[in-house]
């Protein structure tokens, strides 16, 4: 999962191929002091200035036809601070290299995504998490961030030192700056116990609640034109470890969940009548199973096919209504759906435009195989989700509006009073901001 470009003015293209941008020129700093002089002369040279990271948003967010900035020197850990129990990390550093060096450190996240592909700095600035009934996103778990800003001005920012711009900034959709460097809360490293088992689309959503409550993390998908379901209840243990085995790791993670579904998908792409009876098949494909393992090695899965995606946050208490709907508009439309629906959780939190920013939160997931038409079944699927207060995934696919943001988001006016101040040239801004942001 990478972003792709070819020389100082190829064309970069993101991780599933649906966004690509052709910049003027791009540069990979190997310090702040480069990035600052970077961005000083580009604002000289009346250039915008976007940084990449992986390319694993299915928006334009970081597309820009000025200078794109790529990270990929500014990784590593800084520090570690056991004392306060903090990890400060270079910007571009994958989220695999830092559970990696953590989990060797003995230190670990408290949650995460379930992929680790991402750069920290893409991944928390575009809302990434997981699923938690206490434990919140990946930006929920910073402590401080540095960020340089249009006029070439580095801030570190926290809760004691601007204090405006850290609330913002965790989750800055990079229209504030480029974030250099972030600093982490972490603790010693722990065990997970994953308990994955099938279950119906009526038992999960008709108790729901209770699987959530009962479980630190619960999560699960639902196949379209099945009644079936494959959950997911991760939760702490004393131990002993037993991981996945060899074998059926390589048989369940790698053949059945990445090549055989390819092959189903490319067959379904192919043939779309086909969809309906290999949903059924791949809903009763995997066998239940229980593991005890490092936190990375149970929150995270590989990825290998590729797709395109949209993701919603509706309140935690509209869910299952809000998936009895879309089952309900599926199974009376034409609509060949062949990848299975993804449902998270996360808490409340304080970030300004955290998807779950004030409202504990449950997240629809809807993707496409790539390739294939995804038009109808998300904008079918869209008016359902916006209908329940839905606020879309910054870095997935959707066609709202900063007039729509402004009526979901009770602190939008504080995000873009400080986009006024710190970037009132847009120095920063792309297409997609301006529809997002507003200009």
């Amino acid at each position: 999962m990478s972003s792709t470009a070819s020389g100082k003015s190829g064309t970069w293209r993101n991780w599933s191929g649906n966004v690509s941008a052709r910049p003027v020129r791009d540069v990979t700093p190997a310090s702040v002091d480069e990035l600052t002089a970077a961005v000083r002369q580009a604002a000289e040279d009346g250039l915008r200035v976007k940084a990449v990271g992986a390319g694993h948003s299915f928006t334009a967010v970081a597309a820009t036809d000025g200078l794109l900035i790529r990270p990929d020197l500014l990784t590593g850990i800084r520090k570690i601070d056991r004392a306060a129990g903090t990890v400060t990390v270079e910007a571009g550093t994958p989220l695999k290299r830092l559970n990696v060096a953590l989990a060797r450190e003995g230190l670990s996240l408290t949650n995460m995504g379930d992929i680790m592909e991402q750069t920290v700095s893409g991944a928390t600035s575009t809302g990434t998490h997981g699923t938690g009934r206490d434990s919140a996103s990946i930006a929920a778990q910073i402590t401080a961030l540095e960020l340089v800003t249009a006029d070439g001005s580095v801030l570190t920012c926290s809760e004691k030192e601007n204090p405006d711009v850290f609330a913002a900034a965790r989750i800055g959709l990079g229209a504030l700056g480029v974030v250099t460097a972030i600093t982490f809360s972490v603790e010693p490293l722990f065990l997970l116990t994953a308990r994955e088992e099938p279950m119906t689309f009526d038992e999960v959503t008709s108790t729901f609640d209770e699987l959530h409550a009962e479980n630190e993390h619960f999560e699960f998908y639902w196949f379209p034109h099945t009644g079936n379901c494959n959950t997911k209840r991760n939760n702490r243990s004393a131990g002993p470890e037993r991981p996945v085995g060899r074998i059926s790791s390589l048989f369940e993670d790698e053949f059945l969940s990445n090549g055989l579904f390819q092959v189903a998908n490319s067959v379904g792409r192919t043939v779309p009548a086909t969809i309906p009876a290999i949903a059924k098949i791949s809903s009763r494909a995997l066998s239940a199973r229980t593991y005890t393992d490092i936190p990375y090695k149970v929150f995270t899965s590989p990825r290998r096919v590729r797709f395109t995606e949209m993701e919603y946050a509706v309140p935690r208490t509209a869910l299952a209504e809000t998936l009895r709907e879309l089952k309900a508009m599926i199974d009376r439309s034409s609509l060949r759906i062949s990848f299975p629906v993804e449902v998270r959780t996360a808490p409340a939190d304080d970030i300004t435009l955290s998807t779950a920013s004030g409202r504990d939160s449950a997240y629809i997931a809807i993707h496409m195989y790539k390739g294939t038409p995804h038009r109808a079944y998300f904008t079918a699927a869209e008016r359902i989700f916006t209908a329940h207060e839905g606020r879309p995934h910054w870095g997935k696919l959707h066609t709202r509006t900063a007039e729509h943001f402004a009526g979901i988001y009770p602190r939008f006016g504080e995000f873009t009073a400080l986009r006024d101040r710190l970037d009132p040239d847009r120095r920063f801004g792309n297409d997609y901001l301006r529809r997002v942001l507003g200009t």
